[in-house]
């Protein structure tokens, strides 16, 4: 089993390359061409997350690799047991925590405050649940949830947006977002346990 502090998995093209059994410029010319799906790095180089591979590798008809599957199962373990709780409200914040945390033993916790921090800690922990917050200081909430459902490094986490804006257009702001589900303030612990348990597969505790 992957250790918590295990960093998640993402190949270059030539790791690709090695894993299908082409050549070097065979995974390039795939990406170029975007039969596969990838990112580019600061300095140009391509990165494919274990996910796109896989379906990429099943769309062609072939079995999963046993290093890529390694590689996926050790992205499951990151996800599973964690999430984080984004909210500039640190009394709510807490009560979230307190609910979950006696409700759902076992799931690391982690806890923002401003947009910010949120990035750090998800880019460092790469927590699979976000209760997120939009109305944040710093980098607002809107402009993070996109960030998240957009940038591999984060590993498209499961993302409840949550928020008392009462704007006309709020609704169709949010589904721009592609978050997986919107709460509005007041918020319900038991929706948000319902997810929770949903999402980690858990039964709450007695």
């Amino acid at each position: 089993m992957a250790s918590k502090s295990k960093k998640s998995k993402v190949f270059s093209a030539l790791e690709v390359a090695n894993i299908c059994g082409v050549v070097n410029q065979t995974a390039i010319n795939w990406i170029k061409a975007g039969h596969l799906k990838a990112y580019t790095t600061p300095g140009g180089q391509f990165r494919v997350t274990p996910e796109d591979l896989a379906d990429f590798i099943e769309k062609r008809g072939s079995e999963i690799p046993e290093v890529l599957q390694n590689a996926l199962d050790d992205r499951k373990v990151v996800q599973s047991k964690s999430l984080i709780i984004v909210d500039d409200d640190k009394g709510l914040n807490t009560v979230i925590k307190l609910y979950i945390e006696k409700n759902f033993p076992g799931i690391k916790i982690y806890q923002a405050y401003d947009g910010f921090e949120a990035g750090t800690v998800m880019a460092q922990k790469k927590p699979g649940f976000v209760i997120l917050d939009l109305d944040l200081p710093g980098v607002d909430g809107f402009s993070l949830c996109k960030k998240l459902k957009t940038d591999p490094m984060f590993a498209n986490p499961y993302v409840v947006v949550v928020t008392a804006l009462k704007e006309p257009d709020i609704a169709e702001r949010v589904n721009a977002l592609e978050c997986n589900y919107f709460l509005t303030k007041p918020l319900s612990m038991e929706k948000i346990g319902a997810m929770v348990n949903q999402w980690f597969n858990m039964k709450p505790a007695e």
